[in-house]
């Protein structure tokens, strides 16, 4: 019964001007931070999906003990790298996996251990901040079909949890920190205002 962990790190961050996958929050890459967190928060393996720039971010991550997944249609949003993702983790054969986006740096350890605690009580437990079900999503491999069928543009998990809401468990992680994500250059500075 492993949980894998699943990194979405493909996007071309044009907000941003380059993919989030290789900006540098506290002397670390998004990308490896990522990986760290997972596997600390107790997810083995680790799956990254990566897409634009494949090449530069495996070449400047170390991405330790991760399985790199490239997805040649990342330009399609999200969605498209959750179903490579999800196919990727299924060949593995986990049972569950915990999904987490590259570009927030406030999700720590704690909220994937959080998630793993009440694994099995629903098919679908996701960290929420205010009462709002956010980031990370842990999904059992029973609905890994129906919610990449779902996984559409830039809607990952959410269409098929808000489709099925008895189905999921909201895990409240408000005191462990927010999961704000970085899409601009303002959202980074924040970002490492709040680091020093």
């Amino acid at each position: 019964m492993t949980a894998a962990g699943l990194v979405l790190a493909a996007g071309a961050g044009s907000r941003l001007g380059r993919p989030k996958a290789l900006v540098e929050v506290g002397g670390e890459l998004l990308v490896d931070r990522a990986v760290r967190v997972l596997a600390e928060g107790g997810c083995d393996p680790v799956v990254v999906v990566l897409g634009a720039d494949a090449a530069e971010v495996s070449a400047a991550a170390a991405l330790d003990h991760a399985v790199v997944v490239v997805n040649d249609g990342w330009h399609e949003g999200m969605g498209s790298s959750l179903r490579c993702g999800l196919a990727g983790v299924s060949d593995l054969g986990a049972t569950d996996v915990v999904v987490l986006l590259v570009d927030q740096p406030g999700v720590g350890a704690a909220h994937v251990r959080r998630l793993l605690d009440r694994r099995g009580e629903r098919v679908a437990v996701v960290a929420s901040y205010g009462g709002e079900p956010r980031n990370p999503a842990l999904l059992a491999a029973s609905i890994w079909a129906e919610v990449g069928e779902s996984a559409v543009g830039e809607v990952g998990a959410r269409a098929w949890m808000r489709a099925h809401p008895e189905q999921v468990l909201a895990v409240a992680c408000d005191d462990l920190g927010g999961d704000a994500d970085i899409d601009t250059a303002d959202d980074l500075a924040r970002v490492e205002e709040g680091l020093r």
